[in-house]
């Protein structure tokens, strides 16, 4: 049992550094297995004949143990990032409880054994019992949580280490489900599987795993993780080709330009995997076609209390991943700030073709070409969660709130909460379409965002600025009642919930002085906290 000095003395951030250590080494023995598979390939493409083939597969042979082991490494680090996660959240705990002591009059030994101040008496002093029994809950709940996760990260790390001593055993699976199968059918699949039988899946099928909507966070991540040297260097030689070939100089600069930028993403990536402070990062799908498509969650969405799932809108993919990175970032760590006693976990959802320019988002079909994949992936969250169900939201900002508000009216969203940001419309006029109460939904849009006067006659726009220039005096416009995409979600008429933040344009609303980035980790936080929304 972790006592009440032990939680006070505890430092989450020495076992997140232990576990970043872990992912590090991982890392080093990852480069080194890709080496031998080079070596195997130039030994099997010099050397003809059966003694070749022999000695190629023996390479090969050698560097399986290293896969293993690099698998094994992530899933360290994976296990002490969780253990640093509840260590954290069972100190919110206590120190919640801490501070309801003083003004309830309770006074708190070094065991942690609670009573009423001795100077407190009469009728005062009933009510200091009553509140030194509350705080001692809080105190023995917090306790509880830190036993919990320091018996199970134990059993964990047990269980790696017979893996370990038994040499990284691996089995086939006897059959697998097709992509697209719905989620709670491959969670089940999944939990039939033996640990040997999934090791081989992440070792020998990784791009299967990674992408397969059911399976739990941790094999994803490991899965992902395992694909980004081959798929960095995949577009490294794709660029050199670029360059060699007789393609036309423009085409040819073109081309690198954007192989540039999808390794200038995947650097962003690896970056943020390879932190070792702050949340860990959980890499749940990565592609480079196109202008690439990333997943990434900062917390463990399988063991966090809230999930909230950020979908960007026009102009975000991979090349541009930084910002959205950031915007992730800055909303788990305003959860963490407004009840440190929750584990948030916030997700960067780019796995659809986002508009690259507005004559693209002027329609409607990229929002809803990418509805059954936001479904997937929601309905997976919810699958492959540990525990009671988690609060769940979906954050929509400009075009991507139109990609979240058209997959919750067709084919519905694993959501307890939307919230739409800077939204242009989204394909409906009432938030009664949305499939969630209205009290569920949320919008907000800053008085300088340009999108609130985005109406659906395109010469709106330009008839409002020619006005201005013509009239000083003009009076200032008002949010248009319709947007491009129907009803604007911050009218009243509109009937979903509405907050406020500062007037600063289409992208301001994550600044970290914004009370719209506080509203928004209120509301991921859940019922308790929405009440608290402005």
């Amino acid at each position: 049992m972790v006592t009440y000095a032990q939680l006070w003395q505890c430092d989450p951030a020495a076992w997140r550094a232990a576990g970043a250590a872990w992912g590090g080494l991982a890392v080093a023995v990852g480069r080194r297995a890709e080496e031998l598979g080079a070596v195997a390939g130039r030994v099997s493409d010099g050397w003809r004949g059966a003694a070749g083939s022999a000695a190629g597969g023996h390479v090969r042979r050698l560097r399986e143990p290293l896969d293993a082991a690099r698998l094994a490494f992530v899933e360290t680090d994976q296990v002490l990032a969780g253990f640093a996660a509840a260590l954290a959240r069972a100190r919110g705990m206590l120190a919640a409880a801490v501070a309801a002591a003083g003004p309830a009059h309770v006074e708190i030994d070094r065991a942690g054994r609670t009573a009423p101040d001795v100077t407190v008496t009469g009728i005062d002093r009933v009510a200091a019992l009553h509140a030194a029994d509350r705080v001692g809950a809080g105190i023995s709940a917090a306790l509880d949580a830190a036993t919990h996760a320091d018996r199970a990260t134990a059993a964990h790390l047990d269980r790696l280490g017979a893996a370990a001593a038994a040499g990284w055993p691996i089995s086939v699976p006897r059959s697998r489900p097709a992509v697209g199968t719905p989620p709670g059918a491959v969670r089940r699949w999944w939990a039939g599987l033996t640990d040997a039988e999934r090791r081989w899946l992440v070792l020998f099928e990784p791009a299967y795993v990674g992408r397969l909507d059911g399976i739990p966070v941790g094999a994803r991540d490991q899965a992902n993780r395992s694909l980004l040297a081959a798929q960095r260097a995949a577009l490294v030689r794709e660029r050199a080709l670029a360059v060699r070939t007789a393609m036309p100089r423009h085409g040819a600069v073109a081309a690198s330009h954007r192989l540039v930028g999808l390794m200038s993403g995947i650097d962003a990536v690896t970056t943020r995997l390879s932190a070792e402070t702050g949340e860990r990062a959980y890499l749940l799908g990565l592609d480079t076609a196109g202008d690439g498509r990333v997943v990434i969650a900062v917390g463990d969405p399988d063991t966090a209390d809230n999930v909230v799932t950020y979908v960007p809108g026009m102009t975000a993919d991979l090349r541009a991943v930084r910002d959205d990175l950031g915007r992730i970032e800055a909303l788990a760590a305003r959860a963490a700030t407004v009840d440190p006693s929750q584990r948030t976990s916030a997700v960067l959802w780019l796995d659809y073709d986002a508009p690259s320019f507005l004559d693209e988002a002027m329609f409607a079909e990229k929002a809803r070409s990418a509805g059954p994949a936001l479904h997937q992936f929601a309905e997976g969250l919810r699958a492959t969660h540990e525990g009671p169900p988690a609060q769940q939201s979906v954050v929509g900002h400009s075009y991507g709130s139109l990609t979240v508000g058209m997959t919750a009216r067709t084919t519905g969203l694993a959501a307890d909460d939307l919230i739409f940001i800077g939204s242009p419309g989204l394909g409906t006029d009432h938030a009664s379409a949305l499939g969630l109460p209205p009290q569920h939904v949320w919008s907000s849009t800053a008085t300088d965002d340009p999108i609130t006067y985005l109406a659906p006659d395109w010469r709106e726009p330009f008839n409002r600025a020619r006005a201005l220039l013509t009239d000083p005096l003009w009076p200032d416009p008002q949010p248009n009642e319709y947007l491009w995409f129907g009803r604007n979600p911050t009218d009243p008429d509109f009937g979903g919930r509405v907050f406020t933040g500062d007037a600063a344009g289409h992208s301001g609303y994550w600044h970290a002085d914004n009370d719209a980035l506080t509203d928004m980790a209120r509301i991921a936080l859940g019922p308790e906290h929405q009440s608290r929304v402005e």
